[in-house]
């Protein structure tokens, strides 16, 4: 799944990206950590890795995304 960085903060290593519909979906420093990132900036075009869906939606792993 791809998004777009929307918050970052870099001493809890926790944000939030836009998903392609313009959902919020926060993310914790569990999944920053995982995609070995040391920092994010807004815009940025991030991967994502989730579990579940809907409101139950999690994201396990964020990265850039590479072309």
């Amino acid at each position: 799944m791809q998004a777009t960085s929307f918050t970052y903060d870099s001493e809890t290593r926790t944000g939030s990206v836009l998903l392609d519909d313009g959902t919020p979906v926060e993310f914790d420093a569990a999944a920053f950590d995982a995609g070995s990132l040391r920092l994010l900036r807004p815009g940025q075009r991030v991967r994502l890795e989730t579990e579940g869906e809907g409101a139950s939606l999690r994201i396990t792993l964020v990265t850039l995304q590479t072309l």
